[in-house]
Protein backbone atom coordinates (compact mmCIF):
# COMPACT_ATOMS: atom_id res chain seq x y z
CA UNK A 1 0.00 0.00 0.00
CA UNK A 2 1.32 3.05 -0.81
CA UNK A 3 1.09 5.84 2.04
CA UNK A 4 2.43 8.94 1.98
CA UNK A 5 3.35 10.78 5.55
CA UNK A 6 3.33 14.33 6.04
CA UNK A 7 4.82 16.16 8.86
CA UNK A 8 1.77 18.42 10.11
CA UNK A 9 2.34 22.00 9.13
CA UNK A 10 -0.02 24.70 8.95
CA UNK A 11 -0.41 24.33 5.34
CA UNK A 12 -1.85 20.94 6.44
CA UNK A 13 -4.45 22.23 8.65
CA UNK A 14 -7.48 21.56 6.29
CA UNK A 15 -6.86 18.25 5.71
CA UNK A 16 -6.07 17.49 9.96
CA UNK A 17 -10.05 19.12 10.32
CA UNK A 18 -11.29 17.41 7.45
CA UNK A 19 -9.44 13.91 8.96
CA UNK A 20 -10.98 14.58 12.45
CA UNK A 21 -14.87 16.07 11.29
CA UNK A 22 -15.55 13.51 8.70
CA UNK A 23 -13.04 10.09 8.88
CA UNK A 24 -11.37 9.77 11.73
CA UNK A 25 -13.66 8.06 14.26
CA UNK A 26 -16.29 5.17 12.96
CA UNK A 27 -19.35 7.36 14.93
CA UNK A 28 -17.89 10.51 14.50
CA UNK A 29 -20.65 12.18 16.53
CA UNK A 30 -19.73 15.56 16.58
CA UNK A 31 -19.77 15.77 20.50
CA UNK A 32 -16.84 13.20 20.72
CA UNK A 33 -14.55 14.79 18.36
CA UNK A 34 -10.72 15.20 20.10
CA UNK A 35 -9.35 17.00 17.18
CA UNK A 36 -6.47 15.61 19.64
CA UNK A 37 -5.79 19.10 21.65
CA UNK A 38 -5.00 17.65 24.98
CA UNK A 39 -2.04 16.28 23.79
CA UNK A 40 0.11 19.11 23.14
CA UNK A 41 3.22 21.87 24.43
CA UNK A 42 0.76 24.27 25.69
CA UNK A 43 0.20 24.68 29.38
CA UNK A 44 -2.87 23.64 30.58
CA UNK A 45 -2.74 24.11 34.50
CA UNK A 46 -4.22 27.20 33.90
CA UNK A 47 -7.61 25.94 32.36
CA UNK A 48 -8.54 25.86 29.33
CA UNK A 49 -12.07 25.34 27.89
CA UNK A 50 -12.11 21.80 25.85
CA UNK A 51 -16.39 21.38 26.66
CA UNK A 52 -17.89 21.51 23.24
CA UNK A 53 -16.58 20.34 19.67
CA UNK A 54 -16.33 24.22 18.31
CA UNK A 55 -13.98 25.12 21.23
CA UNK A 56 -11.76 21.89 20.74
CA UNK A 57 -11.86 22.96 16.93
CA UNK A 58 -10.90 26.31 17.69
CA UNK A 59 -8.07 25.39 19.59
CA UNK A 60 -6.40 22.49 17.13
CA UNK A 61 -6.52 25.52 14.90
CA UNK A 62 -4.31 27.85 16.77
CA UNK A 63 -2.35 24.59 18.01
CA UNK A 64 -1.68 24.06 14.47
CA UNK A 65 -0.97 27.12 13.36
CA UNK A 66 1.59 27.94 16.42
CA UNK A 67 3.20 24.54 16.25
CA UNK A 68 1.69 23.60 19.22
CA UNK A 69 0.28 20.33 18.19
CA UNK A 70 2.93 17.96 16.25
CA UNK A 71 2.70 15.02 14.54
CA UNK A 72 2.56 13.28 11.44
CA UNK A 73 -0.41 12.67 8.76
CA UNK A 74 -0.78 9.56 6.85
CA UNK A 75 -2.31 9.77 3.36
CA UNK A 76 -3.43 7.11 0.58
CA UNK A 77 -4.90 7.92 -2.27
CA UNK A 78 -4.66 11.81 -1.67
CA UNK A 79 -7.10 11.43 1.35
CA UNK A 80 -5.69 11.50 4.93
CA UNK A 81 -5.90 7.63 6.40
CA UNK A 82 -4.34 8.49 9.53
CA UNK A 83 -2.96 10.62 12.54
CA UNK A 84 -0.28 10.19 14.85
CA UNK A 85 0.60 12.83 17.71
CA UNK A 86 4.56 12.95 18.61
CA UNK A 87 5.90 15.60 20.70
CA UNK A 88 9.05 16.07 22.46
CA UNK A 89 8.34 14.92 25.70
CA UNK A 90 9.67 17.35 28.50
CA UNK A 91 7.48 20.29 26.15
CA UNK A 92 4.18 18.34 27.09
CA UNK A 93 4.38 17.77 30.65
CA UNK A 94 1.85 20.28 31.35
CA UNK A 95 -0.99 19.46 28.57
CA UNK A 96 -3.92 18.22 30.39
CA UNK A 97 -3.64 14.79 29.13
CA UNK A 98 -0.43 14.47 30.73
CA UNK A 99 -1.82 15.66 34.12
CA UNK A 100 -4.73 14.04 34.47
CA UNK A 101 -3.50 10.71 32.86
CA UNK A 102 0.31 10.12 33.12
CA UNK A 103 1.18 11.08 36.49
CA UNK A 104 2.64 7.80 36.82
CA UNK A 105 5.02 7.94 34.52
CA UNK A 106 8.76 9.53 35.74
CA UNK A 107 8.70 12.97 34.07
CA UNK A 108 12.54 12.94 35.26
CA UNK A 109 14.90 11.01 32.79
CA UNK A 110 18.11 9.49 34.79
CA UNK A 111 19.97 11.22 32.11
CA UNK A 112 18.74 15.30 32.33
CA UNK A 113 20.41 15.67 28.94
CA UNK A 114 18.18 13.09 26.92
CA UNK A 115 16.05 14.79 24.64
CA UNK A 116 12.72 12.65 24.66
CA UNK A 117 10.51 12.49 22.08
CA UNK A 118 6.84 10.89 23.04
CA UNK A 119 4.46 9.28 20.94
CA UNK A 120 0.72 10.02 22.77
CA UNK A 121 -1.95 9.04 19.87
CA UNK A 122 -2.79 7.35 17.06
CA UNK A 123 -5.97 7.62 15.26
CA UNK A 124 -6.92 5.47 11.53
CA UNK A 125 -9.54 5.78 9.63
CA UNK A 126 -11.99 2.86 10.45
CA UNK A 127 -11.44 1.29 7.06
CA UNK A 128 -7.65 1.15 6.72
CA UNK A 129 -6.88 -0.28 9.93
CA UNK A 130 -4.52 -3.21 10.18
CA UNK A 131 -2.87 -2.47 6.97
CA UNK A 132 0.57 -0.98 8.93
CA UNK A 133 -0.16 2.63 8.51
CA UNK A 134 -0.01 2.79 12.32
CA UNK A 135 3.49 1.40 11.82
CA UNK A 136 4.74 2.85 8.92
CA UNK A 137 4.06 6.37 11.18
CA UNK A 138 5.82 4.73 13.85
CA UNK A 139 8.82 4.47 11.40
CA UNK A 140 8.65 7.94 10.63
CA UNK A 141 8.46 9.62 13.83
CA UNK A 142 11.66 7.44 14.60
CA UNK A 143 13.14 8.72 11.81
CA UNK A 144 12.97 12.18 11.94
CA UNK A 145 13.62 12.05 15.71
CA UNK A 146 16.79 10.63 14.97
CA UNK A 147 17.28 12.94 12.36
CA UNK A 148 16.54 15.90 14.76
CA UNK A 149 19.03 14.90 17.65
CA UNK A 150 16.70 13.15 19.98
CA UNK A 151 18.05 10.15 22.03
CA UNK A 152 14.99 8.30 22.18
CA UNK A 153 11.49 7.59 21.40
CA UNK A 154 9.00 6.64 24.53
CA UNK A 155 5.26 5.40 23.94
CA UNK A 156 2.41 5.04 26.87
CA UNK A 157 0.35 1.71 25.48
CA UNK A 158 -1.75 -0.71 27.69
CA UNK A 159 -0.43 -3.95 28.33
CA UNK A 160 -3.39 -5.68 26.83
CA UNK A 161 -5.96 -4.73 24.27
CA UNK A 162 -8.90 -2.81 25.42
CA UNK A 163 -10.70 -1.37 22.40
CA UNK A 164 -9.57 1.34 19.63
CA UNK A 165 -10.71 3.77 21.47
CA UNK A 166 -9.08 3.22 24.77
CA UNK A 167 -5.86 1.89 22.75
CA UNK A 168 -5.07 4.99 20.60
CA UNK A 169 -1.33 5.25 22.10
CA UNK A 170 -1.15 1.65 19.70
CA UNK A 171 -0.28 -1.39 20.45
CA UNK A 172 2.63 -3.01 22.48
CA UNK A 173 3.27 -5.23 19.73
CA UNK A 174 3.68 -2.49 16.97
CA UNK A 175 5.97 -0.91 19.02
CA UNK A 176 8.28 -4.32 19.92
CA UNK A 177 8.19 -4.67 16.12
CA UNK A 178 10.10 -1.57 15.44
CA UNK A 179 13.01 -2.38 18.18
CA UNK A 180 11.00 -0.29 21.27
CA UNK A 181 11.87 -1.91 24.51
CA UNK A 182 9.76 -1.47 28.33
CA UNK A 183 11.22 0.52 29.75
CA UNK A 184 8.81 1.63 33.07
CA UNK A 185 6.21 -0.21 34.66
CA UNK A 186 3.21 2.24 35.79
CA UNK A 187 0.10 1.17 37.89
CA UNK A 188 -1.82 1.68 34.56
CA UNK A 189 0.54 0.69 31.88
CA UNK A 190 3.97 0.77 30.32
CA UNK A 191 6.77 2.94 29.14
CA UNK A 192 8.06 1.68 25.93
CA UNK A 193 11.60 3.33 24.50
CA UNK A 194 13.63 2.75 21.87
CA UNK A 195 17.32 4.30 21.64
CA UNK A 196 18.28 6.32 18.18
CA UNK A 197 22.03 7.00 19.33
Amino acid sequence: MNIEIRKLMPDLLDDYLYFFENVAHEDNEAEDRCYCVCWCSDDHREGKDFSSPEKRRNYAIQYINSGIIKGYLAYYDGQVVGWCNANKKSDCLNCISWLRFMTSVNATDPNPDNKVKSIFCFTIAPDMRRKGIAAQLLERVCKDAADDGFDYVEAYPNIEFVNVFRDFMGPVDMYKNCGFIIYEKTEHGIVMRKQLK
